[in-house]
């Protein structure tokens, strides 16, 4: 459908759930400190050990979001348009992440090994990183998906998800997506009693669990929306934080591939639930909307910092206290040049191609 036949309405983008952006600024704090901790601490000393959930917190409201935002528009508007869409939402940070890795890559002051590859190696990882092409060759980085920008290995899998539901899942009647639901809860079930944990997903060796981490929270989103399990509850923004929170400094045990499947298969989910139909107070809407908008930026600019944290750490083993003063600073300033990044180059670029598309010339 060409979008000079669209009716402006179609586009407008719908009111926020302010609550869950706030949740998903919380979660984006949290998936920071805890990349920070993990390059000191393994995973069972580390305070926030279970940070990296927040990726299927992310995965779960996207589904839950998307179904909201597009099942009642997606067939008149017709799939090229909701790409678009989705491509102006999420690409110019992907492209700005990627270069900003591609900089640090070369130019970090604690350490690298740039010259271990060539120049036509390191133009095709930063291709492949602004395109999504997942590129795992950086052994010293563990052989993440994209070596510029570690993050990026979600939007990969979150545009598989909307490339799905684009072409099939919108389709879908709720039972079918029941039963969908169900088979990616046990592919889940699968993946995190062969690992011990639901970590994977985002480097060489773990690349299909990122298939089976996606899978189930996006469609456990779009259930939500669809059978309309929203629960009323007065628990507001601060109460929801805390309950979010208690999933990421949840401590490890003999059972953690069964926690990890509890917390993902029905406590993230049940968040949802809650954070969609929870009151707001006025005094907290400003920073719900907030944490709302900044959590994207901060997402997809913070990990190349995190690289040159792991640098200076490795040369110079700071102690505990120089740590603490290390990652609440950088954590901070992280939040400081993600709305700076947000107000200088996200928002302006959105609106650009934004307008640019309403006037056909997109």
């Amino acid at each position: 459908m060409n979008t000079t036949t669209l009716n402006p309405e179609i586009l407008k983008t719908k009111q926020h759930f302010e609550i869950l952006d706030g949740l998903r600024g919380i979660a984006a704090i949290a998936i920071v400190i805890f990349h920070f901790m993990e390059m000191v601490y393994e995973f069972k000393l580390n305070f926030i050990g279970h940070g990296f959930l927040a990726v299927d917190f992310f995965f779960c409201l996207s589904g839950f979001v998307i179904a909201y935002a597009y099942d009642d528009r997606i067939s008149k508007m017709g799939v090229m348009e909701f790409f678009k869409s989705r491509l102006i939402r999420l690409h110019p940070l992907i492209i700005f992440g990627g270069v900003l890795g591609l900089l640090a890559f070369l130019f970090d002051p604690f350490g690298g090994q740039p010259e271990l590859y060539s120049a036509g190696k390191i133009i095709l990882m930063f291709l492949c990183t602004i395109f999504l092409i997942p590129f795992p060759v950086i052994e010293e980085r563990s052989f993440n998906l994209f070596g510029f920008n570690a993050p990026a290995w979600s939007l990969f899998w979150e545009y598989v998800a909307n490339i799905f539901y684009a072409f099939i899942l919108y389709r879908f009647n709720r039972r079918i997506l029941v039963i969908l639901t169900i088979l990616s809860a046990m592919a889940l079930c699968y993946v995190s009693y062969r690992s011990g944990n639901i970590l994977g997903g985002w480097g060489r060796d773990s690349f299909w669990d990122g298939a089976a981490r996606v899978s189930y929270s996006f469609l456990a989103g779009l259930l939500i929306y669809r059978s309309n399990w929203i629960i009323k509850n007065s628990l507001g923004f601060a109460g929801l934080s805390v309950l979010l929170v208690l999933a990421f400094i949840m401590p490890y045990s003999q059972w953690n591939w069964v926690m990890e499947l509890l917390v993902v298969i029905v406590y993230f989910p049940l968040l949802v639930s809650l954070g969609a139909g929870s009151q707001l107070s006025q005094e907290l809407r400003k920073l719900c909307v907030f944490f709302g908008k900044i959590s994207y930026p901060l997402y997809m600019t913070h990990y190349v910092v995190i690289w040159m944290f792991l640098n200076y750490y490795t040369a110079n083993k700071p102690g505990t206290p120089q740590l603490v003063l290390i990652i609440v600073t950088g954590t901070m300033l992280l939040l400081t040049f993600a709305y700076l990044v947000m107000v200088v180059f996200d928002i302006p670029v959105r609106t650009y191609l934004t307008n640019k598309r309403k006037k056909s010339q997109f």
